[in-house]
């Protein structure tokens, strides 16, 4: 499908078919393992297809680049190592020293080191602001040095929820971009390059991929500028995707669509579980009616998701035996995959905020909802409290 006829399918349509034709020769429908470094030059500089060098790109990684921009609504896809390889890439294609980013207050734990670790050794500084509080956005930025917004919707592990036409309006007032992690919602449920974003992160070792059996990240957009000098940061600093993740990644996330609708469905039934239960002092969910940002997701999302958070009444030594006793809930870091997990974020995720102003409740449980028979989820959580 041409780029133009991709955009006005449906969502299920340019996951499975964009990005890649079938083989001309073959006529495999499915794109090759192109496990090669190299390729033959027909005489000096005569690249076929454009392919010299793996760094650089790579038959496979093109298919999975082509699929990410499509089901982003962007118009270019670049995939990386890892989501922290896509965001460094990123942070110091469009940042110098001396220059200022303005992140999440509740980021994920990962990202927070990254700014605070690693770019500000660099030279970039950073000030945290509540994502969901439009006005301290506005107010974190610092006029003529803020170059990026940094807002994950929904935050990880709390579930505050951003609005990116608004956020997007603001940064762009401050001659900043806005970078939208879209890992927690999914290319499915939300696509923010369509609300004015700038570029959309993805760890793909999430919903992307889908099957927790690859580590990998992305970056789309939707300006031809900004994607050229993203794609020369990319080969000069070389944290790409290899060939047979980025196999293992686009035939995940051929099936995004359906894990997704069953990822929500079970999410829904764990979260009106949890609601009535003796233990629960607190549900997060931008389903929930209550949640502070459940209009505005309600606006920008197909559905709510599949992570849920909550506490527990009995402080830190309940949510740690909540997470060791649950069975059909993996104790396990990372979400997104068709099994569900359970973790502890401020032992785990999170631990490299601990002592900071990002710092998460001790109570709080995250809930990375799978694709189990429902049941069976609730049956396990109604033991892991009971155990607690």
């Amino acid at each position: 499908m041409t780029q133009e006829h991709t955009h006005k399918t449906g969502f299920e349509t340019r996951a499975i078919h964009a990005g890649y034709e079938p083989d001309e020769m073959t006529g495999a429908v499915i794109p090759p393992i192109y496990a090669t470094s190299t390729y033959k030059q027909d005489g000096v500089g005569g690249l076929r297809g454009g392919y010299e060098y793996s760094r650089s790109a790579n038959p496979t990684r093109t298919a999975l680049e082509g699929v990410l921009a499509a089901v982003e609504m962007g118009e270019r896809g670049l995939a990386f190592a890892s989501g922290l390889a896509a965001e460094d890439t990123l942070v110091r294609a469009l940042t110098r020293p001396g220059d200022h980013a303005v992140i999440p207050d509740d980021a994920y734990g990962g990202t927070f080191r990254l700014f605070d670790k690693v770019e500000k050794v660099w030279g970039l500084d950073h000030s945290p602001a509540a994502i969901s509080d439009v006005d301290a956005v506005r107010a974190a930025i610092q006029p003529g040095r803020t170059k990026l917004v940094w807002v994950e919707t929904p935050t990880n592990p709390m579930l505050n929820v951003g609005d990116i036409e608004a956020l997007a309006a603001v940064a762009h007032d401050a001659g900043a971009l806005l970078v939208v992690d879209n890992t927690f919602a999914s290319p499915y449920l939300q696509q923010p390059l369509t609300l004015g974003a700038d570029v959309v992160v993805h760890s793909t070792t999430k919903y992307v991929g889908g099957h927790s059996d690859v580590v990998g990240g992305a970056l789309v957009v939707r300006d031809h500028e900004l994607a050229d000098a993203l794609a020369f940061h990319q080969n000069a600093m070389g944290a790409v995707a290899g060939p047979f993740d980025c196999f293992l990644t686009h035939r995940g996330l051929k099936t995004l669509g359906v894990r997704m609708d069953r990822h929500c469905d079970n999410a829904e039934k764990v979260v009106e579980f949890l609601g009535s239960h003796a233990a629960v002092t607190e549900v997060i969910y931008p389903g929930l009616e209550s949640h502070p940002g459940h209009a505005v997701a309600a606006r920008q999302m197909k559905r709510f998701g599949g992570m849920v958070s909550f506490r527990v009444k009995g402080g830190v030594e309940q949510a740690l035996r909540v997470c060791e006793s649950a069975q059909v809930f993996t104790l396990g870091e990372s979400l997104g995959g068709v099994e569900s997990l359970i973790e502890h974020p401020g032992r785990m995720t999170h631990a490299s905020v601990a002592g900071t102003d990002l710092e998460v409740p001790a109570d709080l449980v995250r809930l990375s909802v799978g694709i189990e028979t429902a049941e069976d989820l609730l049956a396990d959580l109604d033991r892991a409290l009971g155990a607690s």
